[in-house]
């Protein structure tokens, strides 16, 4: 019996293009930086740009190859794994920043209250580890709603701490860190609806596009600090 063939639309095709050119700009951008050989600054920076950018390239890649040809047999798997990788990669970026804050503003570090870092790390840890249970589903588009609640609350705990961290750095040496947290406040605010309804209603992971965006707002910003 003949197949009917995959007809492409244009939303389709445009997000397509928007995911290729982020994934093109986070790789480059930490190639770059990892590239000047600038500090330890450039070196934290370009490792978080490539952890972000090669991470959500497992999600993002074969959300693309479905755009393009279709779905096909090997499609909710790869997506799922895709996922899977990205929500680790996530929590790595987040520690990564940390890390590059801490570097940027150490007079700062050394005055901030034990249990930030402390929050910062056992929330991401406790995140890592839930999202290793196979309870997740990741290979089922049904997924598991409360272990998605389990992964992502101690992952909001994650941003709230950075959020403060730079909020608290302010326009510090003059590069306007404290924005970075209107970033990550952006990211969260898209990210959580689409981690929750997204399934049952298509059209809330449009708001994947603003968390993007967020994302490379957090790359541009952190290039700048770092060179």
């Amino acid at each position: 019996m003949e197949q009917n063939r995959h007809q492409l639309r244009m939303p389709d095709l445009m997000e397509s293009i928007f995911d290729i050119g982020y994934l093109c700009f986070a790789i480059g951008t930490g190639i770059y930086l990892l590239s000047t050989g600038a500090g330890e600054l450039s070196l934290i920076g370009g490792a978080l740009a490539l952890v972000l950018g090669l991470g959500d390239a497992f999600h993002l890649v074969p959300r693309v190859v479905r755009a393009l040809k279709g779905t096909g047999a090997h499609t909710e798997a790869a997506l799922g794994t895709g996922l899977f990788v990205s929500s680790i990669t996530m929590t790595l970026f987040y520690l990564l920043l940390y890390e590059f804050w801490r570097c940027e503003f150490p007079d700062l570090s050394a005055g901030v209250p034990a249990i930030l870092p402390v929050l910062l790390f056992s929330s991401a840890l406790f995140r890592i580890i839930v999202c290793l249970f196979p309870q997740n589903n990741w290979l089922h588009h049904e997924g598991n709603r409360f272990f998605s609640l389990l992964r992502n609350i101690p992952f909001a705990i994650t941003g709230l701490v950075l959020v403060i961290l730079f909020a608290l750095s302010g326009n510090a040496d003059g590069h306007h860190m404290e924005r970075m947290s209107i970033a990550i406040i952006i990211s969260f605010a898209c990210y959580f609806p689409v981690t929750l309804f997204a399934k049952k209603h298509p059209m809330v992971g449009m708001l994947m596009i603003p968390k993007t965006c967020a994302y490379i707002w957090m790359l541009v910003m952190l290039k700048a600090a770092a060179l």
